[in-house]
């Protein structure tokens, strides 16, 4: 049994993974909003106001792994998102490494996004949003310098899909309009996208958490691209209707 620390755990992402390790390890969970309790006895919650009192919450733990999903999500940003993007993409990760040593953790896995490198182009964000996350990522360069007996994994990925996913994505923008009966245009026929189902990230963490892997970038993809139109139409034919 492992001692966890999950950020993000209300996110797509992190609550499935959350719900992956409950069962068998003790899980500590972030919670900024409000004072958050729970019955479930594997669960500490470390509820924080700010990253003052995080820092000092932090001191009073251990744990063997540090999950990072935690990220304020922005495509097009405007003035007013720059704070809590980097409150939230930057400075409260910089609070996890800087307590990583206190926390006597073995493994720091932080998740990335393939926008950092858009069009394949190494450290070339495409937004904001994902400047941010490079960097924070050379901010984790620097702790791994300084911490050889720590294990970092910076996880990329594309678009996901799964069961309860409620945002914005793809597929659930294709499902909601096509059972509002919205018309859906679709710019070319020949557009694909690599999807990832959330159950290969939690594949993906249990690989890390349980096995000799060694610390560095992966990228999780799916082998396969998939056409949007025949997305589109597998939907049709699930749903049978036009």
């Amino acid at each position: 049994m492992k001692k966890i620390l999950i950020t993000g755990s209300s996110g797509f992402i992190g609550s499935n993974i959350l719900t992956d390790l409950i069962d068998n390890n003790i899980i500590y969970l972030t919670n900024r909003k409000k004072n958050y309790r729970t019955n479930n006895k594997k669960i500490k919650i470390i509820n924080f106001k700010n990253h003052k009192e995080l820092n000092n919450k932090l001191k009073n733990i251990e744990v063997n792994t540090v999950i990072h999903c935690a990220t304020h999500y922005v495509k097009e940003h405007k003035c007013e998102d720059i704070p809590k993007m980097v409150l939230a993409n930057i400075e409260f990760g910089n609070v996890l490494l800087e307590n990583l040593k206190s926390m006597k953790v073995k493994k720091f896995i932080n998740f990335s996004t393939v926008w950092q490198n858009y069009n394949g182009t190494k450290n070339s964000p495409y937004n904001l949003y994902s400047a941010s996350k490079n960097a924070f990522g050379k901010i984790i360069d620097f702790y791994k310098k300084n911490h050889k007996e720590i294990k970092f994994y910076n996880i990329f990925v594309s678009d996901t899909y799964g069961k309860n996913d409620k945002r914005n994505k793809l597929v659930n923008f294709l499902n909601k309009n096509y059972f509002k009966n919205k018309s859906i245009k679709i710019i070319s026929k020949n557009l694909y996208i690599n999807l990832l189902n959330v159950k290969d990230i939690v594949a993906a963490i249990n690989i890390i958490l349980y096995r000799k892997i060694e610390s560095g970038s992966y990228n999780l993809t799916n082998n396969n691209n998939f056409k949007i139109l025949n997305i589109l139409n597998k939907i049709k034919k699930t749903k049978k209707r036009n």
